[in-house]
């Protein structure tokens, strides 16, 4: 276990340094690209970090950032608890503002949307009854045409008269 846990120091040493050194490469970037060999240093610079046989990480985490840190760890924690209520203090706030505004916008649907809501559904099943006729094409969702009546049988198929229906066997047997 002491060995995982000075693996895992190890590498925490290491990633800190090397944020440090990525947020500090953005800088120096800028003005020191012109300088010979700037960016095989910069290899180096990381192998040496990475070594096992330096222990660079190691060794800039202890001389460094280790004293640093200790010496702002009541600033970093009272910083820490304030970031922490303000947060909380503004996920109440938002919660609070997003649940108004949705409750906003489902009245005012409510309220202009009813008639536009009440059409739409009318028209669903108007289409809905005219489908159940039998002709499988949507008939459309205006009112039937004056005279149309009910005209349909009792499965569906509409009602032919006697005459018509006499007339179209007689054809089809020609």
């Amino acid at each position: 276990m002491d060995h995982l846990q000075a693996g895992g120091v190890k590498w925490m040493m290491y990633w800190i340094i090397f944020a440090l050194f990525t947020t500090a490469e953005t800088f120096t970037d800028i003005f020191l690209c012109w300088f010979p060999f700037y960016y095989e240093l910069k290899i180096a610079f990381v192998a040496w970090l990475l070594s096992p046989y330096t222990k660079g990480s190691s060794l800039l985490y202890r001389k460094f950032v280790h004293p640093t840190l200790s010496s702002k760890e009541k600033e970093i924690d009272d910083c820490l608890v304030q970031a922490k209520d303000r947060s909380y203090d503004a996920l109440v706030h938002f919660g609070k503002r997003g649940l108004n505004v949705a409750a906003t916008a489902a009245v005012m649907a409510a309220s202009k949307g009813q008639g536009a809501l009440s059409e739409r559904l009318r028209s669903f099943s108007m289409q809905d009854l005219t489908t159940i006729r039998g002709d499988g094409a949507p008939a459309p969702s205006g009112p039937p045409p004056p005279g149309s009546g009910r005209a349909s049988g009792k499965h569906g198929q509409p009602k032919m008269s006697r005459s018509a229906s006499e007339s179209a066997g007689s054809s089809g047997t020609s």
